[in-house]
């Protein structure tokens, strides 16, 4: 099958837990790594999907790739090719596709719930998973839904935490989560949570019981992941 398009802006911020996924169901990815001056597409590659990883930056940001991936995002949209984006990356489709994206009321990092809302895309996308589900988090801006787009996750501090359009998933939490990510952006991050508070998280506080809270995160990202896959796998093979 044709391959996925997964677009890394940072090192430390990789597939992480959804290369697993793609390597366990033999899905084939490509990695355009931005960080090593990878060129972004200018047209729309011969792909099943586009994935958008995070990243310590802002959309906001005037930096040369990020016109280019929102073009990309554009084209993938109208052809109706599926795209996924984890917070940057989910920044990035709302900005795309007419949204905003501004400064949260807080900062949310860390360990924090987030809750399915009522809608219908929600009851279609997160079917079987629990209302409320305790996501890792690590941001400090956020998007707003994009016209024709629905919400389907939010959380008491950051209202949008995931939309769906179409064929396109846009995630402000961090599902691709696996514990050494933890480790190495409390690490890499480490002004940022110099001083908890509510929403933001020690490191300590993020690390205890880890593998249990990774085992109840990866439960969850398997059922999103499997909805968004349905949509990959249907696109024509050649």
């Amino acid at each position: 099958m044709k391959p996925l398009y997964v677009f890394r802006h940072i090192g430390c911020e990789g597939p992480g837990y959804l290369g697993s996924v793609l390597e366990q169901r033999g899905i084939p990815f490509r990695m355009v790594c931005v960080d090593h001056d990878d060129p972004v597409p200018a047209t729309l590659p011969d792909c099943a999907g586009l994935v958008f990883m995070g990243g310590p930056m802002s959309v906001n940001d005037d930096l040369p790739w990020i016109g280019q991936e929102l073009n990309l995002i554009r084209l993938a949209q109208a052809a109706g090719v599926p795209v996924l984006g984890h917070c940057l990356g989910g920044q990035l489709i709302s900005k795309a596709l007419g949204g905003t994206v501004t400064r949260n009321p807080v900062k949310e990092i860390g360990w924090l719930p987030v809750c399915k809302t009522a809608g219908a895309q929600a009851r279609r996308w997160l079917e079987g998973l629990p209302d409320r589900m305790i996501l890792f988090h690590w941001h400090g801006e956020t998007f707003s839904i994009p016209e024709g787009a629905e919400r389907i996750l939010e959380s008491e501090h950051c209202a949008n935490q995931g939309f769906v359009t179409g064929n396109t998933l846009a995630l402000q939490c961090h599902v691709e989560l696996t514990a050494p990510m933890v480790g190495v952006w409390s690490e890499l991050y480490s002004e940022e949570i110099a001083e908890p508070d509510a929403t933001i998280q020690s490191r300590w506080e993020m690390t205890e019981n880890l593998e249990a809270r990774i085992e109840a995160a990866q439960r969850v990202a398997d059922t999103i992941y499997a909805r968004w896959l349905e949509r990959v796998l249907k696109q024509p093979l050649s």
